[in-house]
């Protein structure tokens, strides 16, 4: 869907054109820590109990899980399960 007219889609272009490609990239890293914290909130309220590593698998397909095939899917999300705590939320 889009419901934003080229005219405004234009100066919405030429706003992000005027920052630096620092300021692009932390918008970016922004929105994704933004997002990811709301799949997080998802996945608790939907799930709660999860273990870790089931955080992480979960994550993990809501955010890829249309970009592998299924054998591929089956081999990371094996692989997210090895994978120590530090990192997890």
């Amino acid at each position: 869907m889009n419901d934003t007219t080229p005219e405004i889609e234009g100066i919405y272009r030429d706003m992000l054109m005027k920052k630096s490609g620092q300021e692009r990239l932390m918008m970016g890293c922004s929105m994704f820590d933004t997002a990811r914290k709301q799949a997080l909130a998802g996945i608790a309220a939907k799930m709660p109990g999860l273990s870790e590593a089931e955080i992480r698998k979960e994550l993990f397909i809501r955010f890829y899980g249309m970009d592998f095939s299924k054998e591929e899917k089956e081999q990371i999300l094996r692989q997210l399960a090895t994978f120590s705590s530090c990192n997890s939320q």
